[in-house]
């Protein structure tokens, strides 16, 4: 199994990374002109329109037989995902590395860089008629919910990226390092078989593992495989569209998730590749020996030493009067000891 160069992927992240998307409110008019730039490259259409009636875009590209699909935010809130597309985008459009070709001549790929833009708009995990797109494969009560389903039934990808962020809050299990990225190999149904689409999901995380533990080793985790029964990734893998979940969470001193993207794109190039040179996909026991994601973590303790008053905080964001917020909240927790803040305060006296 072969991962591609670190020295490779640094490049090609420094050179092609978008500039002109950063920080974690990222909206449809953020990357409605970024489409432009890709026309050469891509076929740029708009699939459908939100609750609200905004856009929501696709881009394909190649012509080989093995069909993937891709796409971000469809919690509005969780844009790590989105940005790292665009610096794919770049990529593709920009560089004359050979995995490119090769990815191009093997695979066909769809994107939907936003599928929420309503819930992006303003910064909500729900779309405007307070849905949870994750959760709605089945009713699917929402025009986001149809038209991604619409797009997995005419084009029958061979494997579905799902990009989501997950909270600061994880951390990989038996470690004191957040889950920077994890991974999840859908289950079907309740007793979680190891499918035949189950098996094929979870070689190709084991191929994006291998590359990440080169570059953040212990800082992936394995996200909870318990089956839920309305979720979009449980439902497509039951349909035999092999779904791979990547959350993006928490590197250190990264609240902005800039890091994060980069081992985001990192994970998803490699992904591609992985899915463009091999000729099965059987490989999955080392699935298993990436760690649990655990919650071990609060962004902000205040410790009182010889005391039972430690606090603890999370940051909770949102978009106020135009403008993107976080504010530090105060969490009810009486069991501190065995927590970790991501940044932690001691004082010298007890709280008052």
């Amino acid at each position: 199994m072969n991962t591609l160069s670190i020295d490779t992927l640094n490049k090609l992240y420094n050179e092609q990374k978008e500039k002109d998307l950063f920080g974690k409110w990222i909206t449809f008019n953020d990357i409605k002109d970024l489409f432009i730039k890709h026309k050469d490259a891509f076929a740029i259409s708009q699939i459908g329109t939100s609750e609200q009636n905004r856009p929501i875009m696709q881009l394909k590209i190649g012509a080989g037989s093995k069909k993937i699909l891709l796409w971000s935010q469809m919690h509005g809130n969780e844009s790590t995902g989105t940005r790292a597309l665009f610096d794919l985008f770049n990529c593709f459009s920009n560089s004359k590395e050979s995995v490119f070709k090769n990815i191009l001549e093997e695979c066909t790929l769809v994107f939907i860089p936003m599928l929420n833009p309503d819930g992006s708009q303003v910064y909500t995990r729900v779309n405007a008629n307070n849905v949870d797109l994750n959760r709605d494969a089945v009713d699917k009560s929402a025009k986001e919910s149809i038209l991604l389903r619409d797009i997995l039934d005419e084009f029958k990808p061979h494997f579905c990226f799902n990009l989501h962020d997950q909270r600061t809050i994880f951390n990989v299990e038996g470690t004191k390092n957040p889950a920077t990225i994890s991974f999840l190999a859908p289950s079907e149904e309740v007793t979680r078989a190891l499918t035949k689409g189950r098996i094929a999901t979870m070689d190709v995380i084991v191929g994006m593992n291998k590359l990440l533990q080169q570059v953040i080793p212990n800082y992936v985790g394995r996200y909870t495989d318990e089956f839920y029964p309305t979720a979009t990734g449980d439902n497509f893998q039951k349909l035999g569209y092999n779904t791979i979940l990547i959350e993006s969470g928490h590197y250190p001193d990264d609240y902005n998730r800039e890091e994060t993207r980069k081992y985001t794109f990192y994970s998803i190039l490699q992904g591609l590749k992985h899915i463009t040179d091999a000729d099965s996909f059987i490989d999955y026991e080392e699935y298993f020996t990436i760690p649990n994601n655990d919650k071990i973590f609060y962004d902000v303790i205040h410790r009182y030493p010889n005391s039972d008053d430690d606090v603890a905080f999370q940051y909770i964001d949102g978009v106020l009067e135009g403008k993107f917020v976080s504010n530090l909240e105060k969490v009810e927790d009486n069991d501190l000891v065995n927590k970790v803040g991501h940044t932690e305060i001691v004082f010298e006296n007890k709280k008052s």
